[in-house]
């Protein structure tokens, strides 16, 4: 019996057969049954003459399906200077190719009008779903749109108000609070908060938490304190001039990125964090157990949160309409640069 027969008698046609008797791959024969013009005229031809000679009858449900089980997903991150985000991707990634997606990662450097020529070459591109670290300055909207259209779509980090996209991030306000109440306990009372921007939610949380440590030790704040920056490293170093000028004797930062920042500040000025000034990150990435002082900070499961956003993506791809908010747990993680000793007790 010859190969088409051998076809037939076994049964359903399927892509794959189309592929073999075409000489093409299976992807080819995909974008042909789509009338995708990235296809050259000639492989058309092949794969529409392989078509007819195998009878194969195109399912555009069951195609629905195909393609949300092989298509490329979605990833737009907002810093992945910052390692922290890169960190993320990587648990966001792990859990995409075990589940035979193909993920597409793309850098904004926090600007929203790259992330907005991303987020159209991605529909355009007919992508499964989407995880989205939002760049400051998204609006709700810039989003929603997506999902109104029938993306599954979830921002991680970063939750955008107005909107109801689910979303996946740690618990930010108990996190700084704990690293404020942790200052407190140690003698600190001239306690600064630097980083991150009053119109970035993750910002507000964090300095809430830090407020409300604040308060309840009874504590006035002092507005002069709080030092607004993006969430890097320069401004970390830039704010210890200030951090001087003002009296701190302490800051919990954003981020480690900014810490990292602070402790350069202070070496050039022949300071020593956990000696001369008590200072706190934020995320516990790789580095922060690696600086001199090791760097105290809240700890984040960066790659436990990347995880939990692909599987809610995964979810909601294959149908699931009740994909709702993760606040992930954290932990305050005591090294040297706090004035404790590595180790101790929160």
């Amino acid at each position: 019996m010859s190969i088409d027969g051998d076809i037939l008698a076994a049964g359903r046609v399927t892509m794959v057969d189309i592929a073999r008797h075409a000489g093409v791959s299976k992807s080819t024969v995909s974008l042909v049954l789509q009338g995708s013009p990235l296809v050259k005229a000639e492989t058309r031809e092949k794969v529409s003459a392989a078509i007819d000679a195998l009878g194969y009858v195109y399912n555009r449900g069951a195609a629905n399906l195909r393609r949300a089980r092989t298509n490329i997903v979605g990833m737009v991150i907002n810093d992945l200077a910052n390692p922290f985000f890169a960190e993320l991707a990587v648990g966001i990634e792990r859990v995409f190719q075990a589940a035979g997606f193909i993920p597409l990662m793309a850098n904004t450097q926090e600007n929203p009008a790259r992330q907005a020529e991303v987020l159209k070459s991605m529909r355009e591109h007919d992508i499964a779903g989407l995880i989205v670290c939002p760049a400051r300055g998204t609006r709700g909207e810039d989003l929603a749109s997506l999902a109104k259209a029938g993306m599954p779509v979830v921002t991680a980090m970063r939750k955008l108000a107005g909107t109801r996209l689910p979303s996946v991030a740690p618990n930010n306000v108990r996190g700084a609070r704990r690293a404020t109440e942790h200052l407190i306990r140690l003698g600190h009372r001239k306690i600064a908060f630097v980083g991150g921007y009053a119109d970035m939610i993750a910002q507000n949380e964090r300095c809430g938490g830090y407020l409300s440590a604040l308060e309840s030790a009874g504590i006035a704040a002092d507005p002069s304190l709080v030092v607004e920056g993006a969430p890097n490293r320069e401004t970390g170093h830039m704010a210890v001039a200030r951090l001087i000028a003002t009296g701190a004797t302490a800051a919990l930062c954003f981020n480690d990125v900014v810490a990292f920042g602070v402790m350069d500040g202070l070496a050039e000025r022949r300071l020593r964090a956990g000696v001369d000034f008590g200072l706190i990150g934020f995320d516990d990435v790789r580095e922060a157990r690696f600086t001199s002082p090791p760097l105290t900070t809240v700890g984040v499961d960066s790659q436990g949160l990347g995880e939990r956003a692909a599987h809610t993506v995964l979810r909601m791809i294959h149908g699931d309409t009740r994909a709702e908010d993760h606040v992930g747990d954290v932990s305050l993680i005591i090294r040297e640069s706090c004035g404790a000793a590595e180790g101790g007790k929160p």
